[in-house]
């Protein structure tokens, strides 16, 4: 169910990764990402996957709770690689049925796409598993700090994007419980064509929007009562401090970009 999903869940071990300064691993991911699209080949493409296998295995999340993370853009995945294998034209054809033509070429893309997005997503969700949204928040707080230079909201937006991982597992957890609820009714949501499917789905969006609203409107109402004012003379119990454990995955991380830099600037230019 939608409980499943992975992402914006906090897996609480302890772990290597877990340890690591928010900062440091807001800076990893944004390389990881960095990676996955200056990849054009597999050499490099299995270089973000061996960076991701040790994410995954110096973290101690369950390889189940990483793959789970896939699911919500399983459906994007396939179709972007049917579309993707019709369409990709260039190269030798390996397949033609009357108007469909399928080239060696497009099968490669095909297959580049579907693992970059997959690693991509399966990259991001280990963020948001093995770091609190209060960790995530000082973060990027610290990294968007001499933007505040130019009186941007630097520690309101933080906020924001940690209220708004925070609530997705709550909010999944009541999806789940409204349709539950209309399936004890009698609704039926799997049955029917998609507009069917569609107009069934009404029943869960209207108690969803409304339970969105109200704990917005609760939360709003806490945060006043206990006088928050935004960044103006706030103080933190806990201060942000760079170990060798950061310094030792950026240096892996860095070695791992250099040879995908490398890879792609040998593939621009064969001649060097």
């Amino acid at each position: 169910m939608l409980r499943d999903v992975a992402f914006g869940q906090y897996y609480p071990v302890d772990s290597y990764v877990h340890r690591l300064d928010p900062r440091v691993k807001l800076i990893l991911v944004v390389l990881f990402i960095a990676a996955i699209f200056l990849s054009s080949s597999w050499a490099a493409l299995g270089a973000c996957a061996l960076l991701l296998l040790f994410g995954v295995a110096f973290s101690r999340v369950a390889v189940s709770k990483v793959l789970k993370s896939i699911k919500p853009i399983l459906f994007l995945i396939i179709f972007s690689a049917v579309l993707n294998l019709l369409f990709y034209r260039e190269g030798t054809p390996v397949l033609s049925f009357w108007i469909i033509q399928i080239t060696d070429r497009a099968i490669r893309f095909t297959v580049l796409m579907a693992v970059r997005l997959s690693m991509l997503i399966m990259g991001s969700s280990l963020l948001t598993l093995t770091t609190t949204p209060v960790a995530l928040t000082d973060g990027i707080e610290s990294l968007l700090k001499p933007l505040k230079a130019v009186r941007f909201p630097v520690h309101e937006l933080a906020l924001i994007m940690s209220i708004a991982l925070r609530f997705i597992p709550t909010l999944m957890e009541e999806t789940d419980r409204i349709i539950n609820a209309q399936k004890a009714r009698g609704a039926d949501f799997e049955s029917g064509n998609i507009v069917a499917r569609a107009k069934a789905l009404l029943p869960i969006l209207i108690p969803l929007l409304i339970s969105a609203f109200r704990r917005a409107n609760e939360l709003s109402d806490a945060m006043d009562s206990r006088c928050y004012t935004g960044s103006k003379g706030r103080t933190k119990m806990k201060k942000l401090k760079v170990t060798y454990r950061d310094h030792i995955a950026l240096f892996v991380s860095l070695n791992i970009m250099a040879f995908i830099i490398i890879d792609k600037v040998m593939a621009l230019f064969p001649a060097i």
